[in-house]
């Protein structure tokens, strides 16, 4: 796997999918980037460098929980940039990522050409996720066999009566279809997530909403958001609020997808991501 170091010395490691074109990529989580694949088959279309975010997957772990919080990790991807020799960049990010890729953007929009947000997590600008919007999103898998202990144990969570059993009750809802392919992938995704890094990384002092939303309203380069039309991470009608900060906006919503729309179906996933990126 290739490595570089960051600004403050760590080593980092990225992987790299196809040819052409690149575009850096960056997991949500933070989690090891390997959940990822080659999305779907997008490696097919442009060349995916696929980042590994300090304390995940091959990338080292810093002394101090401070320099694995996100607004510390923009650096990060500046760093890769710089490795790479690129001048400017296109970015996609998944969920949590979408944190890091819209500080980046605010910090470094001369660097970004095209910017691609999936399924986003949207700490970074402040938008609310409201308990009955997710429930709501929720009622559309009603006629799934697995759906009366997974909408119970939603109840209890926006209830704040939360187990650990309740979260992975909840677990089929991030994918469209609750099949072998999800539930290993599922199971992978969790029993790589480090607790400590994922706490670190949103920590206090992270996200500056305003600041952030502000910078976005001043970025003119293209930017694609794609929902999952069943997703009750990132619902569509957040995705589409969160299109309407940024001056030159697309918004797609996958039809029967979760949260991971590659897995759902990769074909249109790739089709609508592989025209926005060209």
């Amino acid at each position: 796997m290739p490595t570089f170091s960051a600004h403050d010395g760590t080593t980092l490691t990225y992987h790299e999918f196809g040819d052409g074109p690149p575009v850096i990529c960056l997991p949500g989580g933070p989690q090891p980037s390997a959940y990822l694949g080659e999305l779907g088959g997008l490696s097919a279309h442009r060349r995916l460098v696929v980042l590994d975010l300090r304390g995940t997957g091959g990338s080292a772990v810093p002394p101090g929980t401070a320099h694995l919080r996100c607004d510390q990790l923009v650096d990060d991807v500046e760093a890769l940039r710089e490795h790479l020799g690129l001048d400017r960049v296109d970015l996609l990010a998944h969920c949590a990522g979408v944190n890091l890729a819209v500080q980046y953007v605010a910090r470094h929009p001369e660097r970004v050409g095209r910017l691609a947000l999936i399924t986003p997590s949207v700490r970074a600008v402040g938008l609310v996720i409201t308990g009955d919007l997710r429930q709501e999103t929720a009622e559309l898998r009603r006629d799934e066999p697995w759906y009366p202990a997974a909408s119970a144990a939603l109840e209890a969570i926006v209830a704040g009566r939360a187990t650990g059993d309740s979260w992975q009750a909840i677990a089929p809802f991030s994918y469209g279809r609750w099949d072998e392919t999800a539930q290993a992938h599922h199971a992978t995704g969790q029993a790589q997530t480090d607790s400590a890094v994922v706490a670190a990384f949103g920590a206090e002092g992270a996200f500056e909403p305003d600041a952030t939303r502000a910078a976005l309203a001043r970025f003119e380069p293209p930017v694609f958001l794609l929902a999952g039309e069943v997703d009750l991470s990132a619902p569509p009608q957040v995705v589409a609020e969160y299109a309407t900060f940024f001056p030159n906006a697309e918004l797609a919503v996958q039809p029967g997808a979760g949260h991971f729309p590659w897995l759902d179906d990769a074909d249109r996933f790739v089709a609508a991501t592989a025209a926005f990126l060209g």
